[in-house]
């Protein structure tokens, strides 16, 4: 509006009458300002913006989005290592996964403590309601990985990872009926890839028996918890940041996780530094690094999506075995890790 007082007051000095300041004159003024002049662009740049006129805090909300989903493929690969740590560790499935959160958890707090102190207004759960959530949040989470890891240890990797990767199925149908989302077609298409590629890239090595059913029924659990864990993530990053949501899950899942190790009879103390170093760095890549870059797409992303984007997991856990293991990559795995990528791509053009 200063521009446009500027415009009428040069029209005023050169006016003989100097009385011709309504009508025409001040649609001309601010047709000059809606059609963003170049120099009413500058002057407008450089003021404070007037009350009631805030600028928009989301300028770009495609590069928000690509820079979530960056960050959801990097998770992705980060808790593709975890299979790698569970399989090298010297401890027990339960023990592995409370020594996961627990090593994580004095980062995770350093981290929130941080960001309150640079924010200065960064939400903290303030009421029996909130804290609750926190505390569901970390109990799926825990009990996803005990099963999980328990069903690696009865029935075979293949099996375990790919059941346990169902869990975008749960959380698609959970994303419908709580957040509304819409699953169109196309979306469905691109699902049916990505599945048809995990298959594809664990289908040479899954064996089904009765020997290997009670570690697939658990395999199928995990998926279903932690498709509860995902869909509660979405819920909580209405409200509190990456760093809230993983310190207080995080705290809430350690006990729960040291209960089952202990319940088990597993050893809590690895013997050899090497052991040691394994489960840090299962704390530090899979945990502090993968599950936390998930949580944050998960606040800029469709949470069927987002789970259906770490179907990219199995592929990457193949390519690390066949780098860090010595495990055989087969060319039905790699052209499988090819179809999981074309599936996601599918599903994400659903959005547009």
């Amino acid at each position: 509006m200063q521009m446009g007082v500027i415009v009428v007051a040069h029209r005023l000095r050169g006016s003989e009458t100097g009385k011709r300041t309504g009508g025409s004159l001040v649609s001309q003024a601010s047709m000059r300002e809606r059609h963003a002049m170049p120099h009413s662009r500058q002057v407008n740049e450089n003021q404070a913006p007037a009350a009631g006129h805030r600028r928009n805090p989301h300028p770009d909300r495609g590069r928000e989005q690509r820079l979530a989903f960056s960050a959801l493929l990097a998770g992705a690969v980060g808790i593709a290592f975890a299979p790698i740590f569970v399989r090298l560790s010297e401890l027990g499935p339960s023990a592995t996964a409370f020594y996961r959160l627990f090593f994580a958890l004095p980062i995770l707090w350093l981290w929130m403590g941080v960001e309150g102190r640079k924010s200065g207004a960064e939400r903290k759960p303030a009421t029996p309601g909130e804290h609750r959530a926190l505390i569901i949040a970390g109990l799926l989470f825990a009990t996803d990985l005990a099963l999980w890891h328990w069903s690696i240890r009865l029935t075979s990797v293949a099996n375990a990872t790919l059941f346990a990767n169902f869990a975008p199925l749960f959380v698609t149908l959970g994303a419908r009926i709580l957040f509304a989302e819409k699953i169109t077609l196309l979306f469905v298409a691109g699902m049916a890839a990505a599945f048809a590629g995990t298959s594809m890239v664990v289908g040479d090595s899954v064996r089904f028996s009765l020997e290997h059913l009670a570690g697939d029924f658990l395999g199928i659990a995990a998926a279903l918890f932690y498709g509860g864990y995902l869909l509660g993530v979405k819920h909580l990053r209405r409200s509190f940041s990456t760093a809230t949501i993983m310190s207080w899950s995080g705290l809430s899942a350690c006990p729960t996780l040291l209960v089952a190790a202990l319940l088990s009879g597993e050893g809590l103390l690895a013997q050899h530094l090497q052991g040691w170093i394994i489960l840090l760095a299962l704390a530090l890549v899979s945990q502090v690094g993968g599950q936390s870059l998930i949580a944050y797409a998960f606040a800029h992303l469709p949470a069927s999506f987002s789970s259906l984007s770490l179907l990219l997991q199995p592929a990457v856990a193949a390519l690390l075995a066949w780098t860090l293991l010595d495990e055989r990559l087969t060319a039905l795995q790699a052209v499988g890790g090819a179809v999981i990528l074309s599936g996601i791509g599918i599903a994400s053009r659903a959005g547009r």
